[in-house]
């Protein structure tokens, strides 16, 4: 396993859905409290006393800005090491190392640990100089984790079971799914605070004040019993646990803290109010947290593996700086979704549009998001697809083609944004990649027996593309910030590989005729493109605008699918226009403006057949990273002159980084055994 060795703009601290993602946005984790992905303040303080005196290793001990205090000095912070599963800072003081590990084990195969709200923070100590120290151990986090702005109040309560000591925080109303939106932080269930119980362990609830009593001399001071509710900003209240290690010597000690979020109702699913997948079973949020610590060196072990061996690969494929921005998505990735079950018991993967208007299970947030999930789950894919298929299939739902969401997080009861006006719909975006991702998903589970189930829908969009989609008239795409573009070059590069896909699909079902009907479609339509995007030395942004350029990132499942259909002179190009169009943070979207998404800088990267061309075009990415000021949750939508977010943060799109890893890895071209396109024509016509 390789260090990182880049400056994140934000680390992930407790990654587990849109509602509960807590990121540390400077680069000591003394420097700044810990925000939610919004950015909004979620606090969490730590401390440490080393032989009578205190030293800070996690956010601030005075919660208001307004208000002088000497802080206890910060440790000096000598690493930050950041794996797809873990963050893990470390420090020193006084003759002790203190390593502090942020993991949430969000392990793709596994759906029950990947679903359970529960992450982990280690406090690991060790004498450094020989010598033996007295040590004590602060940690708390605050009341602002279960409201969604601070007046908002608060009640709580603490218990033991099962080996466990836990306290809890909640708002003093709870009403489940309440309301809608993407500036906004959960306001109903329960967020604890757990550790093991033992003598050397105590727990305390009370106002931010408890942190002075701890940094003045190691000790609690008791406060009066404070009366319930209380207001976050008023009251500061906080939930704190206290580590007692004691003569610390050469050998390490290792203490643990469980955060845990208890969302009763997880999402609204058109009427029906949702569980977690995690609760399906009737699990109470005590026995899940239960099962987190027990299960706690076994998941350390698989989750270190998992780190080395994804690690591994991606420097394998596209070297270092490629692996570290894999590192920084992944938990990224996976936490803009929530797990769920719905009423029949399937499956259901939804995302959050975060950081744009808060869309739920969004088609073109989902499509880009596809690689690392085929990679190592596939079945989640189906998971994104599934609620997209209902919605399709309902009265509720007026076109022929695809729907561009179902709703506004936490609420999937139907689109709300553009109250089902055509001009607000995405109609080729949506029906290629409802359709690529079919083929896609197809291919790497190795069944067909999910796109079966919807097929007359899956037909009915494809016709659309063949009727609308070569030369599509004035709409958006996905890149709709950039507003409505007519004769989109690119996405009729999406509606040709959405035939393509119908055919695989059909080749997978076995029936050749139509498989080979819209194979040939395919094939005709691409030919077209090529004459109608040519523009000499690269393809343009639109046909008939001679002089332009856009990434035809779309191009990529072409490679992916093993289709063939754009040909690998016109890849060839393309590429090495991207290079030549090259800013210092990046290969910009297209000839209008100087930002670029950085999702589709890696698929149009992947697109190279060298992997020199490959590391060129991405490592401008890893510099605006390093770079940038804008200390937010991976922004996929930047400037490439200044390194300046332009918009969005926290979304799922950055899973498609794992596109060059998935290209790679065959693991979707080498199903295709069935496919027409690993069979010889010759013998298809004979069938």
């Amino acid at each position: 396993m390789t260090e990182s060795t880049i400056r994140p703009p934000a680390v992930p601290l407790v990654t587990v859905d849109p509602y509960f993602s807590v990121w540390s946005s400077a680069d000591r984790l003394t420097d700044d409290f810990t925000r939610h992905w919004t950015g909004q303040r979620q606090a969490m303080t730590g401390l440490i006393r080393i032989d009578g005196r205190t030293w800070r290793f996690a956010g601030r001990v005075e919660p208001n800005v307004e208000r002088y205090y000497t802080e206890p000095p910060a440790m000096e912070q000598t690493n930050l090491t950041v794996t797809p599963l873990s963050s893990v800072y470390s420090f020193e003081a006084s003759g002790v190392a203190l390593e502090v590990r942020f993991s949430t084990p969000l392990l793709l195969d596994d759906l029950d640990v990947l679903s359970r709200p529960a992450s982990y923070v280690s406090f690991v100590v060790r004498s450094t100089d020989g010598r033996s120290h007295d040590v004590k151990i602060y940690y708390d986090v605050t009341g602002e984790w279960c409201v969604d702005h601070p007046r908002q109040a608060v009640v709580w309560e603490r218990g033991e079971a099962e080996g466990l000591i836990w306290q809890r925080m909640s708002h003093e109303k709870q009403l489940y799914l309440n309301r809608s939106g993407d500036d906004l932080r959960i306001d109903w269930g329960h967020f604890y605070l757990c550790a093991k119980r033992s003598e050397h362990v105590a727990s305390y609830f009370g106002t931010a004040e408890i942190r002075k009593s701890f940094a003045r001399n190691g000790e609690i001071a008791p406060e009066e019993a404070l009366a319930m509710p209380l207001e976050v900003a008023g009251g500061k209240p906080v939930m704190a646990v206290v580590f007692e290690v004691g003569t610390l010597g050469a050998d390490s000690v290792n203490n643990l803290a469980v955060l845990a979020y208890d969302d009763v109702y997880a999402v609204e699913y058109f009427g029906d109010k949702l569980l977690a997948y995690w609760k399906r079973n009737g699990k109470s949020a005590e026995e899940m947290i239960a099962d987190a610590f027990s299960e706690y060196e076994t998941l350390t072990e698989r989750c270190a593996e998992f780190d080395r061996q994804l690690l591994a690969d991606a420097v394998e494929s596209g070297g270092v700086k490629y692996a570290d921005i894999l590192a920084l998505s992944y938990r990224q990735a996976i936490a803009a979704h929530k797990l769920v079950s719905d009423t029949n018991g399937e499956l259901l993967f939804l995302s959050k549009e975060c950081y744009s208007n808060g869309c739920m299970a969004t088609v073109d947030v989902s499509y880009p998001s596809i690689p690392l999930f085929l990679l190592y789950n596939p079945a989640l894919v189906e998971a994104m697809m599934r609620p997209i298929f209902k919605y399709a299939g309902s009265d509720a739902w007026p076109f022929e083609f695809a729907p561009h969401d179902i709703g506004q997080y936490p609420l999937g009861n139907g689109q709300v944004y553009s109250d089902n006006a055509r001009e607000g719909q995405m109609p080729v975006e949506e029906c290629g990649n409802m359709l690529i991702m079919a083929a896609a998903v197809c291919l790497a589970g190795d069944k067909v027996k999910f796109s079966q189930a919807d097929l007359e829908l899956l037909e009915q969009w494809v016709r659309y593309l063949l009727e609308f989609g070569l030369d599509p008239d004035n709409q958006l795409c996905t890149d709709d910030f950039a507003g409505h573009l007519e004769r989109n070059a690119n996405l009729s590069v999406k509606a040709i590989m959405g035939v393509a896909s119908y055919s695989i699909l059909m080749a997978n079902m076995d029936n050749v005729a139509e498989s080979l009907r819209y194979l040939d479609a395919a094939k005709e339509m691409a030919n077209q493109w090529k004459m109608m995007a040519d523009d000499g030395d690269h393809t343009k942004l639109a046909f008939g605008q001679d002089g332009t350029w856009s990434l035809k990132y779309n191009l990529i499942w072409d490679s992916i699918f093993g289709t063939g259909l754009f040909g690998e002179e016109t890849l060839r190009r393309e590429v090495a226009w991207y290079l030549d169009r090259r800013n210092e943070y990046g290969t910009p979207l297209d000839s209008r403006e100087t930002y670029t998404k950085a999702d589709w800088l890696i698929w149009s990267a992947a697109l190279a057949t060298d992997r020199d061309d490959f590391l060129k075009l991405v490592e401008p990415l890893w510099k605006m990273l390093n770079d940038t000021p804008d200390r937010v949750a991976f922004s996929d939508w930047t400037d490439t002159i200044t390194a300046r977010q332009l918009n969005f943060q926290h979304r799922s799109v950055v899973g498609g980084f794992y596109i060059k890893l998935l290209k790679d890895k065959g693991i979707v071209r080498s199903m295709t055994s069935k496919s027409l396109f690993a069979i010889p024509r010759s013998h298809l016509s004979q069938k």
